[in-house]
């Protein structure tokens, strides 16, 4: 065809007919077409641990999806409840001191401190959180950012769990693949699992209160009750990284306070495509092995994740998620003039 007589035009795919949970599919074509990035982001997770050249590139993937947790969680708060929280630090070391005490001086084993640490982390961090709840934008925001140093401070001064040498001598993981599968299988299952939830009835109401929770209210429904519940959601995810992330280096310290674990998971969030659930993973598991190749500049790599968090902010503030998914919901063709 002549070019100079022809034009590409760009066409939106679209399913036959769609409703909430139920695809009405004409033919395979269109059944891959859900399916496929689904897959890929499935084979693509569990095939990690076999395409990493070493042990130490594998535990690197175990830290990626640590802060995978931690940028859904935050993806999840910001997105779809309306609550910008920067305490990731925070969860993890909940988690983390939690999942090292059952285990150290209760002899608890792994499979059984991960759930505890997860429920029991999650439910303090909420009720610790809970006199913040009122508080929207940039004020909850703040003071969020104020417990991890807070609760470091605090270990710190009275010596307490160790002191500044932390909680040493924990039980790890029974082998290398046990402990890459369990920190991958949870990513994988909150992701699609946070994505249900958002779709669902309790999805629509935190998304009513993050645009008028005064209309909400008015309607009767208890607005501090949902936060509360989908702060739980979100720390609890955050605590899992914690006790995983303690059973993985067999310690738990103040370090695990420290902001990096509130500062990298919201540049992955920005990077990866915020509001998306996916995009945060896509992030973390871009920007957390660029950070082991730049651990020799110590932390001048802040200076990197500002860099990188301006030029997206810039020129793709939707994220690299969103700009992939418009792209595989378009097509073009060449068509006569």
């Amino acid at each position: 065809m002549d070019i100079a007589q022809a034009r590409k035009e760009r066409i939106d795919r679209g399913i036959k007919v769609r409703s909430d949970g139920l695809y009405a599919l004409m033919s395979l074509k269109e059944l891959s077409y859900l399916t496929l990035p689904r897959f890929l982001l499935i084979a693509g997770m569990l095939s990690l641990p076999f395409l990493m050249p070493g042990m130490y590139w594998q535990r690197v993937i175990s830290i990626v999806c640590i802060y995978s947790l931690l940028a859904l969680s935050f993806d999840f708060l910001a997105h779809y409840v309306g609550l910008v929280c920067l305490g990731g630090a925070f969860f993890i070391g909940m988690g983390g001191y939690i999942a090292g005490i059952l285990n150290t001086y209760f002899g608890l084993p792994p499979v059984l401190t991960i759930p505890l640490a997860t429920i029991i982390g999650g439910a303090l961090s909420t009720f610790l959180l809970l006199p913040c709840l009122p508080l929207k934008g940039v004020y909850f925001a703040i003071v969020t950012l104020m417990y991890p140093l807070f609760m470091a401070r605090i270990i710190e001064a009275f010596d307490i769990f160790g002191g500044t040498d932390g909680i040493i001598g924990i039980d790890s993981f029974s082998n290398h693949w046990v402990e890459q599968y369990v920190v991958i299988g949870v990513v994988l299952g909150f992701v699609f699992g946070l994505r249900r939830l958002v779709n669902m009835d309790i999805g629509l109401i935190f998304t009513a209160i993050m645009d008028n929770d005064q209309a909400v209210k008015a309607s009767g429904i208890n607005i501090t009750l949902y936060r509360a519940l989908a702060v739980f959601i979100a720390s609890s995810m955050g605590c899992l990284g914690g006790a995983c992330i303690t059973h993985i280096y067999m310690w738990s310290g103040i370090s695990q306070f420290a902001l990096d674990f509130s500062i990298l998971p919201i540049a992955a969030t920005v990077i990866g495509g915020a509001g998306t659930l996916v995009g945060p993973v896509l992030g973390c598991l871009i920007l957390v092995p660029v950070s082991e190749l730049l651990r020799d500049f110590g932390t001048l790599r802040i200076v990197f994740y500002a860099v990188i968090l301006v030029a997206f902010i810039l020129f793709k503030s939707e994220g690299i998620m969103e700009f992939v998914q418009r792209k595989y919901e378009q097509f073009e063709r060449w068509t006569k003039i």
